[in-house]
């Protein structure tokens, strides 16, 4: 199962993509681009709160989890046979694991990428349905998402390429919540409801 709509035919090559993607890195500093299910799409800068977030987030898994890193806006290669790119708020992986690699890496030894919601309009889909979808795809074995409109966590586990992530465990925010193996940790996410709405 691609992230792309039966019938419907992609904006442009990955190839373009990445060429578009590089030179707006370099040019226009407050917007990045992802490419998912054959569409472009405009990342624009975070707001204070949403980046906050990430900072504790990464700060958090320095303090307890030191073997491990949580890389903000590390580019991925998702969907079958990769065709997507994405940059999650953060990517957890082993501390050094993309030492070498360029902008976009393959998801092979990726613990769990991390998204927190904007207040970008396309929010819903973009975090809620394609990206769970697309990293499921990727066979990443856990997708964390911050749900600041909604105050929860979702936790997903479980990929499967056909069908998504089988479990998802949510809380609201303040609650604790397990991060199955290969995370196996319990995060309490009282410190996280300052960052919400």
């Amino acid at each position: 199962m691609t992230a792309m709509k039966q019938g419907t035919s992609p904006q442009m090559s990955v190839d373009e993509f990445e060429q578009i993607a590089a030179f707006a890195e370099r040019e226009i500093e407050t917007v990045r681009f992802e490419f998912l299910g054959g569409r472009i799409r405009a990342r624009k800068g975070v707001n204070g709160n949403h980046g906050s977030l990430v900072t504790w987030l990464v700060r958090h898994w320095m303090e307890t989890m030191p073997g491990l890193g949580l890389y903000p806006s590390r580019g991925l290669k998702v969907e079958a046979c990769r065709q997507g790119r994405v940059l999650p708020d953060g990517v957890l992986a082993p501390t050094g694991h993309f030492k070498g690699h360029g902008d976009w890496s393959d998801p092979d030894g990726v613990l769990m990428t991390l998204e927190v919601t904007s207040s970008d309009p396309g929010t819903h889909t973009c975090d809620r349905v394609e990206k769970p979808r697309a990293y499921a795809e990727a066979g990443i074995p856990l997708y964390l998402l911050v749900d600041r409109d909604d105050r929860r966590v979702a936790v997903h586990s479980d990929p499967d390429p056909e069908d998504g992530y089988r479990d998802i465990h949510v809380v609201r925010l303040g609650g604790k919540v397990t991060l199955p193996d290969p995370v196996g940790i319990e995060l309490d996410t009282e410190e996280l409801k300052q960052y919400a709405g």
